[in-house]
């Protein structure tokens, strides 16, 4: 779904320029949950548990309760010709997808990943709140702080139920190339690459479009998203986090434009800079459709 995105700075702004205001409205503590919290609401009748791993290891081992989440449920995942990788659906076709798994709108959504999965389960989370759907939070460790902490897996599927959800309320959270060139070196504004440094610096070529075109947006900071989580797969410390993005260019109010190579990995960067108190935006199809659109790049490799 491509938007105008005219308007989007002064939207996107609005969400929570400050940071005093934006951790008061999104503090770290609404977007994680712990294994205790979920064990104390597993059995709460508003709750929609979304499991995010590999489909054929699911009904194997998951969390009771906890129902299997594909991206490809809830993005437009068009396969025709020009089609993105991983694209946002349109309002009306996502509000349906969301009724499908489940979701109504006083649903208590809580989301985790299996094994190492950081971004694929930030990637729903972010899909929700553009939604509109604030009531969502991550399980801090996925799954196998779940199994850690000695807590019940089952292989016991629960029965496909379908949500009511109002008409959707969009959120500002997206950008297109248009609005990443235009900002890239804007005041307020950084664009951060999210993949691992050796795309950013040119010496790995990704996959699809990406290939003829290796390097990054002219502008943009690196910043690779497995850095924003430690070795136990938790959202790292706040002070950890702040020093990281600090160092990757991140000023105090700054909006932070995320991309990567669809669209999934920069959002477990966003997810950390939203729970920092940035306001956040995602360039949807990322540097896939950056080259697909030929635009400059920068390429260190070449220097």
């Amino acid at each position: 779904m491509k938007t105008s995105f005219m308007s989007v700075c002064g939207a996107a702004l609005a969400l929570s320029l400050a940071p005093a205001a934006a951790r008061a409205e999104t503090p770290r503590d609404s977007m994680l949950v712990s294994t205790a919290w979920l064990a104390q609401h597993l059995k709460d009748s508003k709750l929609v548990l979304l499991h995010v791993g590999e489909e054929s290891e699911y009904p194997a081992q998951h969390i009771p309760g906890a129902r299997y989440l594909s991206l490809h449920a809830i993005s437009a995942d068009d396969k025709g010709p020009g089609a993105l990788s991983l694209e946002m659906s349109s309002p009306e076709r996502l509000r349906a997808q969301l009724e499908a798994i489940g979701i109504s709108d006083d649903s208590r959504i809580i989301v985790y990943g299996a094994k190492d999965w950081i971004s694929p389960p930030a990637r729903g989370i972010f899909t929700f709140l553009y939604a509109g759907l604030e009531n969502v939070s991550m399980l801090d460790g996925g799954l196998e702080a779940w199994k850690k902490d000695g807590r019940e897996v089952t292989a016991s599927i629960p029965p496909a139920t379908k949500g009511k959800l109002s008409p959707l309320r969009m959120k500002p959270m997206l950008a297109d190339a248009a609005f990443v060139q235009s900002h890239a070196n804007a005041p307020g504004f950084v664009v951060i690459d999210a993949r691992d440094a050796s795309f950013y610096d040119g010496v790995q070529e990704g996959g699809r479009m990406e290939h003829h075109m290796p390097g990054h947006i002219p502008g943009s900071k690196s910043l690779p998203f497995g850095q924003v989580n430690g070795d136990d797969l938790k959202l790292k410390p706040a002070a950890e986090l702040d020093a990281i993005f600090v160092k990757a260019g991140v000023r105090p109010g700054d909006t932070v434009i995320g991309y990567c190579h669809v669209g999934q990995q920069a959002t477990a960067m966003l997810f950390a800079a939203r729970s920092l108190g940035h306001p956040i935006l995602l360039y949807d199809g990322s540097y896939e459709d950056w080259a697909r659109r030929g635009l400059p790049i920068d390429n260190p490799a070449k220097k």
